[in-house]
């Protein structure tokens, strides 16, 4: 192996890089978890959270990964047999469709099929449950931003074809990809229960998921019959209150915790979504400007967290990967799902800033180079551009 100099770029979109601040916050030592100093800690946190969903209301934090998240969110609502609206957006989006069946949701019958090109289509779930006249559907499940193509579902146009079909199903949103880094409105958008981890827009590692939940999504928790214990939100709510959980926290991740939502408020969240969005739209003209096809194919749905790049017919995106991993020391997105092999990704999320994309895309560009991949040389140039018009 040759020895390395200067730091590995990780480009992936997620887990992402953990800034330097957050890191020493998490090497503090253990407390006590029952003691009143974490009490404190937790108390402020519970807060302090809210501002990145969009909402006053309560957040759960489990010691999981997302699809724990995800599992919280559809137990705590629904009961065995549930009929379950989803949308084939991605990967991601399949992966929660599994997990919905596998927990005896029926999830096949409102399955909205898709391109992955394309997010949600409001105008499809308007017309399905306006024909549901009797609400057998009791949950609709949208990904936001689905981090294997780059898309981003438009969530807020999600809620105005459920109210205007007057549907009074539940609205839950995976957030995964998008907390952080993406405008998210939990309650003006109606949202009742919102999906999210740690790993990505909040810049710390894997291991925090969370659950912002609605009045109408706690109401829907008192009739909820899918088995659950450790998922349950009723203890973790009711410990909460005072300042603790109802199992073992990550202590030295709620520590990262706070100073990663110290740093978004410090920044601020309206410049740090415009920072993304810039970062996006960067990234998008270099893409174009070397003569490839971004995979999104609706730029209102383009995304600022990741962007998809579609590879040239006869050429492997995963082969491409390894020369840029080989040569430049960068980890690129893998392609998932039908489309391995077929993309790549670039992750532009989290602690992040011009001139670390700068060095991405140059890195991306010698790479192409390099895998004999025809490639026009304007895409570097083409996101410099945009980067320097602020």
């Amino acid at each position: 192996m040759t020895p390395r100099t200067g730091r590995h770029f990780l480009q992936i979109p997620g887990p992402s890089n953990v800034p330097d601040q957050v890191l020493r916050a998490m090497s503090a030592p253990t407390i006590d978890h029952r003691g009143p100093e974490f009490s404190a800690l937790t108390l402020r946190l519970l807060e302090a959270v809210k501002p990145v969903f969009g909402t006053t209301g309560p957040v759960v934090i489990y010691p999981a990964s997302g699809t724990g998240a995800w599992e919280a969110a559809l137990v705590n609502t629904l009961s065995p047999g549930d009929r379950v609206l989803s949308f084939d957006t991605g990967h991601f989006a399949t992966l929660w469709r599994d997990l919905a069946r596998s927990l005896g949701l029926d999830v096949d019958t409102d399955h909205v099929p898709g391109d992955w090109r394309h997010g949600a289509d409001p105008d499809a779930l308007a017309e399905r449950l306006s024909a549901d006249t009797g609400h057998a559907v009791k949950a609709v499940c949208v990904v936001h931003n689905e981090t294997s193509t780059g898309v981003t579902s438009r969530v807020a146009d999600i809620r105005r074809a459920m109210d205007a079909a007057g549907h009074p199903a539940l609205l839950l949103v995976d957030t995964v990809s998008s907390l952080g880094s993406l405008d998210y409105r939990h309650d003006e958008w109606g949202v009742d229960v919102t999906v999210s981890a740690s790993q990505k827009g909040l810049m710390l590692p894997p291991g925090l998921s969370f659950n912002a939940v609605s009045g109408k999504a706690l109401r829907a928790a008192e009739d909820a019959r899918l088995p659950k214990s450790y998922w349950d939100w009723g203890p973790v709510l009711e410990a909460n209150r005072r300042g603790s959980f109802s199992y073992t926290p990550a202590t030295n991740l709620l520590y990262g915790l706070e100073e990663a939502l110290r740093m978004l408020d410090a920044e601020g969240l309206p410049e740090v979504y415009a920072r993304h969005a810039r970062h996006g739209a960067a990234t998008r003209a270099a893409v174009r400007g070397w003569g490839l096809e971004v995979f999104c194919a609706d730029e209102r749905e383009a995304s600022g967290v990741v962007t998809a790049v579609l590879m040239p017919e006869g050429h492997d995106a995963d082969k491409f990967r390894g020369t840029v991993l080989e040569r430049f020391d960068m980890s690129l997105g893998a392609g998932l799902g039908k489309l391995a092999g077929k993309v790549f990704r670039i992750g532009h999320l989290g602690h992040f800033n011009d001139l670390t994309l700068a060095g991405t895309l140059a890195g991306v560009q010698m790479g192409l180079e390099l895998a004999g991949v025809p490639v026009e040389q304007d895409g570097l140039s083409a996101a410099l551009d945009v980067l320097r018009s602020g």
